[in-house]
């Protein structure tokens, strides 16, 4: 009976997908842009994955206990997490920053607000974003080929060229999951498969994002530039991976339109007019603060007696 009057946060939607099973689901979708990503940068990569993982389960579960809560580290969500924080790493970072960022995510920005579900903010940008404002030189330090060089979307901002195709396959400078979209796309489209995440808020993001640079880049359309533009910086990363997370985006429909376009429109702004070249974080984490009045303006009305026709 106790079961039956078990209360726990929204939403609360009816699925055959439990918990843990989206959540494998997703480590598996994830696993083309890490595997490349330790393929690319060597075992320091993998390293800094592994010791971001099992910061994030270890955080868990230590806090649970300590605190007397059910142990909830079997649902995969903080391996989930620690994931993500990883592939948003630089691949030369030092071992304790993952450790820093993932103490950080899963803490302040996951169960101090009452564990899954209740967060306000994704867990994993969360940390990355600590950790980027507290030691912006060590998370801004990408090597490639042992040379210390600029991301493509920064030398874009300088003026100079990039090599576009370099960046779909992944031979560019960057985090560990961010370089190639080749990768992340055949696990975006691993998701979409399972119907784990809707198209509607990457569709709508990086559409938004497009019309954006083209009216205000400077640049117009040029498609190699606007191309550049959606293969680095972590974009696509961002629009299937972190801008779907159920518990910070809008359950709507109108509403994860809505949120992918405010999505669009701040990482453009980001990166025309501020001095960072890329803004996917950022602009996520902003706009989880405003689904609550997403999901207000777009809640659909009753209809039926006394109700509207």
């Amino acid at each position: 009976m106790s079961d039956l009057l078990n209360v726990s946060s929204g939403p609360h939607v009816r699925s055959k997908y439990t918990t843990a099973k989206i959540m494998a689901i997703v480590l598996l979708a994830l696993m083309p842009a890490a595997g490349y990503g330790i393929y690319h940068f060597g075992v320091n990569a993998a390293i800094l994955i592994v010791v971001s993982i099992v910061t994030c389960v270890l955080t868990e579960l230590v806090y649970e206990l300590v605190t007397k809560q059910d142990i909830t580290v079997f649902d995969l969500s903080a391996a989930v997490t620690g994931l993500l924080l990883g592939l948003n790493m630089p691949p030369t970072a030092d071992w304790w920053l993952p450790v820093i960022g993932g103490i950080f995510a899963i803490v302040f920005v996951k169960m101090l607000f009452g564990g899954l579900g209740q967060n306000f903010m994704n867990p994993a940008l969360g940390g990355r974003c600590f950790l980027v404002i507290c030691f912006a030189a060590r998370m801004t330090n990408f090597n490639y080929d042992g040379v210390t060089s600029a991301t493509p979307l920064m030398l874009l901002k300088t003026g100079n060229a990039v090599n576009v195709r370099d960046m779909i396959f992944g031979n560019i400078p960057g985090t560990i999951g961010e370089t190639s979209v080749i990768a992340i796309v055949a696990g975006a489209c691993l998701m979409l498969c399972f119907g784990i995440i809707d198209l509607r808020i990457p569709a709508s993001y990086l559409i938004s994002f497009v019309i954006f640079m083209g009216l205000f880049s400077g640049r117009g359309w040029d498609i190699p530039y606007l191309t550049a533009q959606l293969a680095g910086g972590g974009l696509m990363l961002g629009a299937f991976f972190m801008a779907t997370d159920y518990a910070t985006c809008p359950i709507t429909n109108n509403g994860r339109i809505l949120y992918g376009i405010c999505l669009g429109l701040m990482t453009g702004v980001f990166r025309c007019f501020s001095s960072t070249a890329e803004g996917v974080s950022f602009a996520i984490l902003f706009c989880n603060l405003l689904v609550p009045l997403i999901e207000k303006l777009t809640l659909p009305k009753c209809f039926g007696k006394g109700g509207e026709i």
